[in-house]
């Protein structure tokens, strides 16, 4: 996902595989004849944080969680320039969003993004699309605390008009829902 400001562009992950750094950078810039400014990664799996490193090699300012940069130093696993340490608000251009840590749940560090303004909740892999079938990678995920933290998210981010899952469609607002089901038949297997 990305955010078009008047200052610049900013993206939410990065592609998992090194061929589209850069083709994802030319193609936003020629879409909207701007460049990216910022990355934000929502937690330390490879695929939100691959693209990092490159991405601060183009002038790109990158940002996780110190959380999150605690186990990307651990998995040897490309890190950020800069870190956040508590939930934090960016304003970029005429537009503001916030991350917010609920919790544990895909992995332990995972952080999802609100626009407040748009009611628009970016939930990374830790919310799945309405369509997935199953949970999908959950090695490092603490299934206990994880519909915990769904919850939680519900009850701050009320009636979002769009909710974006990391994979898949996000056109339904009944993705935290969802993962919820999800969640809970996994728990009966």
């Amino acid at each position: 996902m990305y955010l078009v400001t008047d200052k610049g562009v900013v993206l939410f992950d990065s592609p998992w595989d090194t061929c589209p750094f850069q083709p994802l950078l030319d193609s936003i810039e020629a879409r909207h004849h701007k460049k990216v400014i910022m990355c934000i990664a929502t937690h330390s799996h490879e695929d939100r944080t691959s693209g990092l490193d490159y991405y601060r090699q183009k002038g790109i300012k990158t940002y996780t969680s110190k959380q999150t940069d605690e186990i990307s130093k651990e998995k040897e696993r490309p890190r950020a320039e800069f870190l956040f340490s508590k939930d934090t608000v960016f304003t970029v251009g005429k537009y503001s969003f916030a991350t917010y840590y609920g919790g544990e749940g895909h992995p332990q560090d995972n952080i999802v993004i609100w626009f407040d303004k748009q009611k628009l909740l970016y939930g990374g892999c830790l919310v799945k699309s309405a369509e997935a079938k199953e949970l999908g990678y959950i090695a490092e995920a603490n299934l206990i605390e994880w519909p915990k933290t769904i919850k939680k998210i519900q009850t701050k981010f009320k009636n979002p008009a769009y909710i974006i899952p990391g994979h898949y469609d996000w056109s339904s607002t009944k993705a935290l829902d969802h993962t919820l089901t999800l969640l809970s038949e996994h728990g009966k297997k």
